[in-house]
């Protein structure tokens, strides 16, 4: 595809990632995205063949980017505890974000039976993030800038935390504090003493 097809879906994707956040995943229609994108119907069908493909290459995205954010950042040697950081900002400006919340969206599409059998991508996404998040714990470790007796429980505690606000944030108002008190508990567990 041409530089310019790429980044018309790469617009698209953005605009439909609202649509999703604001509707969920079964009121979004293939018109909702002509709408909000300004193509015709024929202009949007030339790079996608329905809202499913077009959500289900969203949701693989977010876990592939921070794999290779992570990984390249380790290549270069940044500090792990630099890396966090910015790991947890994020987070913790998504979990305050009720508004960009996808997570509804992601349990509707999964809610149908067919479709969490035939492409998992929410284990997918789940297995890059957790591979990201070890190897990074691991490098920390291996720098001895972070104390981790449990890696793979941090990563639970933080994965399922942070799905947790993103989802209830949707159903209900959230304490503003709630995102920096989950954030600095994973910090406490990771950084050594001394960093």
């Amino acid at each position: 595809m041409s530089l310019r097809g790429d980044k018309t879906k790469q617009e698209i994707r953005d605009k439909a990632y609202q649509l999703f956040a604001e509707k969920g995943f079964k009121e979004v229609t293939m018109k909702d995205i002509c709408e909000r994108t300004g193509l015709s119907r024929g202009g949007l069908y030339r790079h996608y063949e329905s809202t499913e493909q077009i959500f289900l290459e969203i949701v693989n995205a977010f876990s592939d980017q921070q794999k290779n954010d992570v990984c390249e950042k380790i290549e270069k040697r940044v500090p792990a505890a630099v890396i966090l950081e910015e790991l947890l900002t994020k987070y913790e400006k998504e979990m305050g974000d009720r508004e960009s919340s996808f997570s509804l969206a992601i349990c509707e599409y999964y809610s149908n039976p067919a479709a969490s059998k035939e492409d998992n991508s929410v284990k997918r996404q789940y297995e890059i993030s957790k591979s990201a998040w070890l190897e990074l714990i691991h490098y920390g470790i291996g720098t001895k800038e972070f104390n981790c007796a449990d890696p793979e429980a941090v990563f639970h505690m933080l994965v399922f935390a942070y799905q947790g606000v993103r989802m209830y944030s949707r159903l209900m108002e959230m304490d503003r504090n709630i995102p920096a008190q989950i954030t600095n508990e994973i910090r406490m567990r990771l950084l050594a003493e001394e960093v």
